[in-house]
C-alpha cells in the first residue's frame, strides 16, 4: 500500500472527513485528496500533522499492506452508516496487520482454527450442529468459563472495536500476500457492551462461521439459535430448569445468567424453544422485563466482560525474548502495555545497588 493509501485508510479508520482532515492539519481538503491519490506527497511537517490527528505513528504512513479482509458477516443496527462502517473495516485491517506481524515472530504458536462446516435445514439440525461442535471441542455439557479465551485457543482470532455505538459484530477471513488462501476466522465485537451481550455476539458470529444455512431458515435466526444451544445445550436447560415449567422466577434467571454467561433475556427464549415454559408464559416474562426497563438493562449485578489475551501475550513473550523493543511493543498493540510493575521493579533494583544494599 502506498503512502496515500494509507492516510485514506488512517482518515477513515478515525472517522474524518476530507474537510475535518484538513481543518485539523491546517491543509486544504483537496491536498488532502492529492495525498490519498498519490498526486502529491506530503512534507514530512504535514506527515507529523497527520500523524498526531490520526493518532498513528509516523512509521504507519510506510508500513507494506500485506492483508485483505473479506466480510463474511455483519450484525449491526440499520443506522449504521457507510461511513462507520468503512472506518470499522480500516480499523480491523489495521488490527489483524499488527496481530499477523506479532505472530510471524513465533511460528510454532499458528494453528488453523479447523471448524467443522455443519448443513441446517431446520432447527433440530441447529441443536446438533451446537452438540457436534462441543464435542468436537470436548467441552461436555459444563458451563463455558470464559468464551474470548474458548475461541482463541480453538484458532480463531478476537477483536474489540470500541467506539461506534450502532456496531455489534462482525466476521470475516482474510488472505495476505504470502497466502492467498483464506487464513484463521475472525470475529470482532462491540467494545462497550456486558459480559452477557458480548458472549452472545460472539456466540452468534460463531453461528455464521460453522453454519451452512439453507432452506426456509434465515442466516440471522439460526446464529440466535445457536447461540443458546451451544451455550445452554439442551440437556443442561432442563437439568436447571426442569423438563416443564408455569413460570420462571427473576433471581433464579439472574443466577443461572450467572452461571452460564446467557443473558436473564436468552434464558427465558431458551426455555420456550425447549418447551419448557409456554409461549404464554415467555410473552408475559418479557412484558415484565419491558414494564421495568429490563430489557435494556437486566437486574441485578452486570456479567463481567471478557478481554482478548492472546495478541498481548505474545507482545510480551516477544518482548522477553528481545524480539523487539518496548516502543515497538506499543506500537504493534495499539495502546499503552501494562509495563509499569516491570520499570517500578527495576527502579528499585536501581536505588538498592545505589545504596549498597
Amino acid at each position: 500500500m502506498t503512502i496515500g493509501g494509507r492516510i485514506k485508510q488512517a482518515r477513515k479508520a478515525g472517522n474524518f472527513s476530507l474537510r475535518k482532515l484538513a481543518d485539523e492539519i491546517g491543509v486544504s481538503a483537496m491536498a488532502i485528496s492529492k495525498y490519498e491519490r498519490d498526486q502529491d506527497v506530503p512534507s514530512s511537517g504535514v506527515l507529523l500533522r497527520l500523524s498526531q490527528a490520526l493518532q498513528v505513528k509516523v512509521d504507519f504512513f510506510f508500513r507494506p499492506s500485506t492483508v485483505s479482509v473479506q466480510l463474511q458477516a455483519y450484525r449491526k443496527h440499520a443506522v449504521l452508516g457507510v461511513k462507520e462502517q468503512e472506518a470499522i473495516q480500516m480499523r480491523i485491517q489495521d488490527w489483524v496487520e499488527r496481530y499477523l506481524e506479532v505472530e510471524s515472530l513465533f511460528p510454532e504458536e499458528q494453528h488453523a482454527a479447523n471448524l467443522p462446516l455443519r448443513k441446517v435445514t431446520s432447527l433440530d439440525e441447529i441443536e446438533t450442529a451446537a452438540l457436534e461442535l462441543r464435542d468436537h471441542w470436548s467441552l461436555g455439557y459444563d458451563a463455558i468459563e470464559n468464551l474470548v479465551q474458548l475461541l482463541e485457543d480453538r484458532g480463531i482470532k478476537v477483536g474489540i472495536i470500541p467506539g461506534f455505538e450502532h456496531f455489534d459484530a462482525c466476521t470475516f477471513t482474510y488472505s495476505t500476500q504470502s497466502c492467498k488462501a483464506d487464513g484463521d476466522p475472525v470475529i470482532v465485537t462491540k467494545g462497550e457492551l456486558s459480559g452477557d451481550r458480548q458472549r452472545f455476539n460472539l456466540g452468534h458470529e460463531l453461528g455464521h462461521l460453522i453454519l451452512d444455512v439453507q432452506g426456509d431458515l434465515k442466516p440471522e435466526q439460526a446464529a440466535n439459535r445457536f447461540v443458546g444451544a451451544f451455550l445452554v445445550p439442551a440437556a443442561t436447560a432442563r437439568f436447571e430448569l426442569g423438563a416443564n415449567r408455569t413460570d420462571l422466577n427473576i433471581n433464579e434467571l439472574h443466577m443461572l445468567k450467572h452461571k452460564y454467561g446467557l443473558s436473564m433475556q436468552a434464558w427465558i427464549y431458551r426455555a420456550k424453544d425447549l418447551s419448557i415454559i409456554s409461549e404464554n408464559t415467555a410473552a408475559r416474562l418479557f412484558q415484565q422485563f419491558r414494564v421495568n426497563d429490563w430489557h435494556r438493562q437486566e437486574p441485578g449485578k452486570p456479567y463481567p466482560s471478557e478481554t482478548p489475551m492472546r495478541m498481548e501475550r505474545l507482545i510480551y513473550r516477544a518482548l522477553a525474548e528481545d524480539l523487539i523493543s518496548r516502543s515497538r511493543a506499543q506500537e504493534l498493540y495499539g495502546k499503552p502495555l501494562q509495563l509499569g510493575w516491570e520499570m517500578e521493579a527495576l527502579q528499585q533494583n536501581d536505588l538498592a545497588i545505589r545504596s549498597g544494599n
